[in-house]
């Protein structure tokens, strides 16, 4: 199996041009080359599309597929409520679009991730919702997803970034790209307002602040881990901060040791937090901890931009944001995740005319139009989009991404899904529980990913 490359080699711009040029202005893209793994540092976009720029404007080819017409079989993760009903919709109108019948099996978002190796080694959808980046390309590299290089061709509207995180190691497109989510620290402006807050820039004012709202009878950080991947992002956010974004992505490609002094460092101020987060967190899921904040408990909360779909449409616009202050003023600030989502079609699907005609469609302006009328909690890819109908969260939330450096897609995303579910689950959910043992849970860390990366 050809392994796959770090995920540094792979990023860029995420900012549709259409939204950046009248909100952000233009920036430069830049390299640096670190060992054999490219790190490309993200300015706020990249011009240049990877079609003719001239985005599609009912749907970048779906009508033509008529003669496709048949059952296309979806397996979705997409269970939570708000993302459910965007996705329906967008179903609902290939279907009347196009005259293809669409047989959706949606399943637990945690199952589908956990159980997705068996899933795509068994008797897999024709098309099916995944991540980019590098846990696309482990499993086209093993043969497992079918090549989509043809429904590229009639895509528009996608920078070369969107573009190369849907490509695998052999040049070829695997993924069409439908939304992306920074992650922030998120509050309620009128609490905030209620007790005269004010955003910290620092590690001490944080710490400062979240003192006061323990003061105040506030929850200072909500916080949940049930299923594993949420306490990943404050693992990746403090990594970034402390050691530095070119150090997370070699970390998460297995090049750099996990018991040393750096990555010691992340947990020892890790630990020093935990006494803000909320307790209990192993038996609390994401959207339990995101009511929390919603019902004015907790002042904070370190998650993606979809933590919106918890809220009400009256209370949306009482939620902002800030990115995770800077720990070390030689580093900064200006790093973050954002992960990109996006549908797949397994290799050899039964309808794979069909599969293709629903790929075409869910990357076109039509179907991002029904999603972002459907979910406040994500960004669209596709530069075609009119965004003047974002929320001012949303607009926000895209001036954050446009405005960073670099940017990663999230500690499952960036390393081997093997290593990210067996091993770093469990061992920061060991963390949590008791994070005295930091030292013998780092060793067995660096052991166990010694085992994986070397197989």
């Amino acid at each position: 199996m050809t392994r796959p490359k770090s995920e540094a080699e792979y990023l860029a711009s995420l900012v549709p041009p259409s939204f950046a040029a009248t909100q952000l202005g233009r920036r430069t893209l830049f390299k640096g080359a670190v060992g054999g793994a490219a790190a490309l540092s993200v300015p706020a976009l990249l011009a240049a599309c990877s079609s003719s720029g001239t985005p599609a404007a009912t749907g970048g080819g779906a009508g033509s597929t008529a003669a496709s017409k048949g059952t296309v079989s979806f397996g979705s993760y997409q269970s939570d409520a708000t993302p459910k009903k965007a996705l329906a919709a967008e179903i609902a109108d290939f279907q009347t679009t196009t005259g293809n019948t669409v047989k959706l099996n949606t399943v637990d978002h945690n199952t589908f991730q956990e159980n997705i190796n068996n899933y795509l080694q068994g008797n897999p959808d024709d098309v099916f919702t995944w991540f980019a980046g590098y846990r696309m390309r482990f499993f086209a590299a093993q043969g497992l997803t079918g090549d989509i290089s043809d429904v590229w061709t009639k895509l528009t509207g996608f920078t070369d970034g969107f573009k190369s995180s849907a490509t695998g190691d052999d040049g070829k497109q695997y993924l069409v790209p439908v939304d992306y989510y920074p992650w922030a620290l998120f509050y309620r402006k009128s609490v905030w307002a209620a007790h005269g807050y004010t955003v910290p820039t620092t590690m001490d004012q944080l710490i400062a602040l979240s003192k006061q709202m323990q003061k105040d009878g506030l929850i200072p950080i909500a916080f949940a881990d049930k299923d594993g991947w949420p306490a990943m992002g404050t693992f990746d956010i403090l990594n970034m901060r402390i050691n530095g974004y070119q150090f997370h992505i070699d970390l998460m490609a297995g090049k750099k040791v996990w018991n040393g002094p750096e990555v010691k460092k992340v947990f020892d101020t890790w630990t020093s937090l935990l006494p803000y987060h909320q307790t209990e967190s192993l038996g609390r899921t994401w959207q339990e901890a995101a009511q929390t904040l919603q019902q004015k408990k907790a002042g904070m909360y370190l998650l993606g931009l979809f933590v919106a779909q918890q809220f009400t449409a009256a209370e949306q616009s009482d939620i902002d944001f800030f990115t995770f202050p800077a720990i070390d003023p030689s580093i900064g600030s200006d790093a973050l995740d954002a992960p990109i989502d996006g549908m797949m079609m397994r290799n050899k699907p039964k309808n794979e005319a069909g599969a293709k005609a629903l790929l075409t469609y869910l990357g076109s302006v039509q179907a991002e139009k029904i999603n972002l009328a459907n979910d406040p909690g994500n960004l669209f890819p596709n530069s075609g989009l009119d965004t003047s109908s974002y929320t001012a969260l949303q607009k926000k939330a895209a001036e954050l991404v446009g405005s960073a450096k670099n940017i990663a897609q999230f500690l499952d995303r960036d390393t081997r899904p093997d290593f990210a579910s067996t091993v770093m689950i469990p061992q920061l959910q060991a963390f949590i529980k008791d994070p005295t043992k930091v030292s013998s849970i780092l060793d067995s860390i660096e052991s166990q990913k010694k085992s994986i990366f070397t197989s």
